[in-house]
Formats: structure tokens, sequence, C-alpha cells
């Protein structure tokens, strides 16, 4: 077998799982732009490597010795999705992450950062919620399945740092990102979270110029968002960080750092900037027979601030970004429906 070049190790060699996924490319342009060659990344689809296949995530990492790893592959969705599919959501987050980390452990990946959600949390947990809260009160019932996975990532690269960080100089770090958005987002009308959600909503009343739209809720609980190009730099100034600063900001058995924007708004206000940004004149109504979610959700950043990092891109710029991304792929399909 012909050995890797010296010169393209050089860089470290990093696997981003999720790659294609919202939070996965934004992690590759980040890096990207940050000058890793193209040649240090190494990507695969779900068509070629099945994450939640012990055996075959197995054969992965044994044949391509990443680096680095960065664990962004998840089953995602909103409310809905959350309901309707729990056991989908527990198992195959469940196997995602410990098929990665473990593998990863096998074959000597010294650095792996996991990317988490901050619905971990108690669904009543003192606002803002601070990294101490996990663990100390009952889970939101809508996503349980999915925090309950979630906490068991962060808990997964604990236990390996616990037993085999100084025998295996292994260092696997998590952190905790609020609800994010941006280019890239899933925009299926069952299992979207709640900004591609209405975006995609709010547009199609534009185009099909109706009076009003309903949206789930009383539109009165409060959200933190964050848009995805900031949690992907978060992510990848988390990584870079030296072990001894990391250390130092976090606790053997709570090491997961919170990634918030410090911005929060009601999902009535939410839904008002989005017609803004759309360019939609009709009437916002609510219906208080859906499910709400948690009355709040912000995030304490300031561990992450005491880092060094901060956000940079404000909601109402981000969400202008993410309605032209929606629109260049609405513009893309439309094109390909008319040529065929």
């Amino acid at each position: 077998m012909i050995e890797k070049s010296s010169h393209i190790r050089q860089q470290p060699q990093i696997y981003v799982a999720g790659h294609r996924g919202m939070v996965g490319s934004a992690i590759v342009r980040t890096l990207l732009a940050q000058g890793l060659s193209p040649r240090s990344l190494i990507l695969r689809t779900h068509q070629e490597l099945e994450l939640t296949n012990q055996s075959a995530v197995r054969c992965f990492f044994e044949a391509e010795k990443p680096d680095q790893v960065y664990l962004a592959a998840a089953k995602v969705g909103g409310i809905y999705a959350n309901n309707a599919y729990p056991a989908e959501f527990i198992y195959q987050n469940l196997m995602i992450e410990a098929n990665i980390i473990h593998e990863a452990w096998r074959v000597g990946v010294k650095k792996l950062l996991f990317l988490g959600s901050s619905c971990i949390y108690p669904r009543l947990a003192q606002q803002p919620m601070r990294e101490n809260a996990l663990l100390t009160g009952l889970l939101e019932p809508t996503n349980e399945p999915y925090a309950v996975a979630k906490i068991a990532g962060i808990k997964l690269c604990e236990s390996y740092n616990r037993q085999y960080g100084k025998s295996h100089g292994i260092d696997y770090r998590s952190v905790m990102p609020t609800n994010l958005y941006g280019p890239g987002d899933n925009y299926h009308p069952e299992n979207s979270h709640v900004v591609p959600a209405l975006i995609r909503r709010i547009h199609e009343a534009k185009i099909n110029d109706e009076s009003s739209i309903t949206v789930w809720g009383t539109g009165t609980p409060y959200r933190e968002f964050l848009y995805v190009d900031d949690m992907a730099e978060a992510g990848v100034y988390v990584m870079n960080l030296e072990k001894t600063t990391y250390d130092a900001h976090t606790l053997p058995m709570q090491s997961h750092i919170n990634i918030g924007s410090d911005e929060e708004i009601t999902i009535r206000q939410l839904a008002e900037t989005i017609s803004q940004v759309v360019g939609y004149r009709g009437t916002i109504e609510f219906d208080p027979g859906e499910p709400d979610g948690p009355p709040r959700k912000l995030l304490d950043s300031s561990r992450i601030h005491a880092l060094g990092w901060r956000a940079k891109v404000k909601l109402a710029a981000g969400l202008a970004r993410t309605y032209a991304d929606y629109v260049k792929i609405q513009n893309r399909s439309q094109k390909g429906i008319f040529k065929e």
C-alpha cells in the first residue's frame, strides 16, 4: 500500500460527519475559508456511509484514520417530526454518536467535536440556561427522545476522556448551540424547524396571494436563534482551543459549552420579522390548540464569551440571507421542473 505523502499530512485530515446538512456544510465552509485544503477534508454522503451501521463506520475509520472529527450528523426535525417518530429520533441519533465516537477512539483520533442541542436542558430550567442546568429536571416532552440522545453524546465524550484521555491522549469536546437557521436548512413541511417552516409557509402565502396564514401555538414562547455560519465558526474555534484553556473553563463531567446569540424573540415577533423579509402583507394568526414547546429557551453563553468568541450575524440580516438562499433553491427547482 502506498502511504499518503507527507506534504498532504502537513494539514490535519478532518472528517466532517453530516457535511451535507446545514451545520456540517457550514463547518466545511468555515474550514475552507480558514485555509484548510480541500484535500484535507474527508467527506461521505449518507449513500456512501450509513452511520447507524457499526461495521460500515468501523471500516471507514480503519481506512481513513482522520486526525480530527466534527460530529454534525444527526436526525433532526421540528415538533411534528419529534412527536410522530420518537423511536427513530432516539435510536438513530444514539447509533450515530456511539458508532462515530467509539470508532474514532479505536483508530486513535485525538480530537473530536460533538455538536449537540439546547434541548438537552430541562423544560423549566432557570433562564438563561447555564451548562450546569443539565440533568437537573424533566425534559421538554415534545422532543425528549432527541434530547436524551444528545445528552448521551455529551456523556460519551466525557466518559472516553475520563477513561482514555491520559492513556491515549484523546480530547473529545461538546458544544451546545441554540436554535440554528441559515443556508442549507431543511424546508420540508413535516420535519422542519420553526425558521425554515415559517419561511416556506410565508413565502407560499405571498406567492399564492393568501390573505392570512395560521401558525402553530400561541406565538408567545421566547426563542433564541443563531446563524449557522456563526455556529460553525464557534465550533472550529472551540476545537482549536488549547487543551489547558478548554479544561480551565470546563469540568470533566460538565465539559460542554453553550453557543448562543444573546438575542431572544417571541415566535409572533419572529413570524412578523420573516413576513417583512419576505414581503408578505397578509395577517398572521395563531392556533393555541397546537403545542408551543417550552415557554422560553435562552442560553447563557458567558462561558464561550470568556473564551473569546461572540456571535456576529444579527437575526434580521441572517433571515434575509436565509430567505435569499431559499428563493435560490426554489428557482432552481422550478427551472428543473420546467425543463422536464
